[in-house]
């Protein structure tokens, strides 16, 4: 939690000062029984990481939510660091939204961390008629007090990049943030910094096309998207459009360096495994410029509060990488591990070209636990030195490309960080199988921590 002082609010006072917060004890998982053989509830599942405890590596509590089939995704906060200087706020409650069913819990993790229980409910028809919304993907708290979530849809599951504000106290839907008619065709996650004046917001797809899974003719048919959206964060006007080409397909996490008064950031395209650096012109405009290029599909990247290493997950080809971006034009690649992944050299999949000329890996097994899947979503350290890793993108995804994923469930890996010179390594003595489930095999995704991390914070 943060450090005390008088008259702080949530979070820390700096990037830098959240790296020297408290070593990480639990973690918050959304698990997903969506589009398994499962007909049980999504759940938040509350994992113990501290390898003092005697639950160490164990699932210590499970809030199943009260419908089916939500698809729980990603989580936010109602406060973070951006009201650090308001000491009657306080990072109480998570925001958690269903990427399919549109629903919204609010979660209270304030009165017992290590049993969260639902405080309040947000249905649907709240986001479909105050908002001409559907399908909440990304939650950032504002230094006002509210609460923003990007959409990725409309009611009917057509493409449709909108943000929702909700109430910070009442947790109310309360309008748009954007105005009328400026919604872009597509959404996913979005990124602010006040002291620039700009929010940068990604693309994912239309809700109907990558419903059921991915299909490259949607692509073709222009379904999914391949650009950035630059908007004005006070009077919520978009101003440009970046688009991205080919290469640039399927923008997914935007990531802005954490030192607030950066005009730079990255970020990453699931279709060609590219990462392109976005950067504020000497002329006041933004730009693009591509700066890494992998065997795909890069489906999540986080950067370190100290702004010295970008990580990303290659969620088809295996790898987890870290690079060295001190010279930002120009990321230089200082570690890679395998873990799982479609081209492991006991698989169908025989590799007749490979530009990198890497052997096929192995299978990972960790304490006797062969990895379904590939990595996918990050979370790392506040202090740098262990990143969390979970398989688990998308049930629909999950269920086409990686099935023994959905017989098996996930797990989440920690992976041991060499934070000064570059290095990864696999932490054999951790895993949390999510096969073993009491309801079945479930499809475990993003990791929070209680205190706040390098995902959900930004800095004012």
């Amino acid at each position: 939690m943060a450090p005390l002082c008088s008259g702080c609010g949530p979070g820390y006072r700096s990037p830098l000062d959240a790296m020297k917060g408290p070593r990480e004890e639990i973690v918050y998982l959304p698990c997903i029984y969506r589009n398994t053989d499962i007909l049980k509830p999504d759940y938040l599942a509350t994992v113990d990481v501290d390898p003092k405890s005697s639950t160490y590596c164990k699932v210590i509590h499970r809030l199943p939510m009260p419908n089916l089939r939500d698809e729980l995704h990603h989580s936010g906060w109602n406060a973070c660091s951006s009201c650090f200087g308001d000491a009657s706020k306080k990072r109480n409650r998570l925001i958690l939204p269903s990427l399919i069913s549109s629903r919204i819990y609010v979660i209270d993790v304030g009165t017992n961390p290590r049993a969260p229980q639902i405080h309040k409910m947000v249905e649907p028809v709240d986001l479909y008629y105050k908002c001409g919304l559907a399908n909440p993907h990304t939650t950032h708290c504002l230094g006002s007090g509210q609460i923003m979530i990007s959409c990725m849809g409309d009611p009917s599951g057509n493409g449709k990049g909108g943000f929702v504000l909700l109430d910070g106290e009442t947790f109310e839907v309360v309008e748009n943030w954007e105005h009328p008619g400026e919604a872009a065709p597509f959404g996913y996650d979005f990124w602010y910094q006040p002291r620039h004046n700009v929010m940068i917001s990604t693309e994912w797809g239309a809700p109907k096309a990558l419903v059921g899974g991915f299909n490259p003719v949607h692509v073709k048919e222009g379904h999914y998207g391949s650009a950035l959206h630059v908007w004005d964060w006070t009077t919520h006007r978009k101003l440009q459009t970046l688009d991205l080409g080919e290469e640039g397909g399927i923008p997914l996490e935007v990531r802005f360096l954490h030192d607030p008064s950066a005009t730079e950031g990255y970020v990453g395209c699931a279709l060609r495994g590219t990462v392109f650096r976005f950067y504020k012109t000497p002329k006041g405009d933004w730009n693009v410029e591509k700066v890494i290029s992998v065997p795909c599909l890069i489906t999540d990247i986080l950067i370190s509060l100290d702004d010295r290493f970008l990580y990303f997950s290659n969620w088809l080809h295996g790898d987890i990488r870290q690079y060295d971006i001190t010279d930002r034009r120009n990321p230089r690649l200082v570690g890679q591990v395998f873990v799982g992944g479609s081209v492991i050299n006991d698989g169908p999949v025989r590799v007749l070209e490979d530009p990198e000329n890497q052997p096929q890996p192995r299978p990972r097994i960790i304490q006797g636990k062969r990895v379904p899947g590939g990595p996918q979503m990050l979370q790392l350290s506040l202090d740098g030195r262990r990143l969390y890793v979970t398989t688990s993108l998308y049930s629909g995804w999950d269920k086409q490309f990686y099935p023994d994923m959905i017989r098996e469930g996930s797990v989440m890996m920690q992976i041991d960080v060499d934070s000064v010179t570059g290095g990864l390594s696999v932490n054999e003595n951790f895993l949390v199988d999510f096969g073993k489930e009491p309801d079945g095999p479930a499809l475990a995704h993003e990791v929070r921590y209680p205190g706040g991390d390098c995902t959900s914070d930004i800095w004012l």
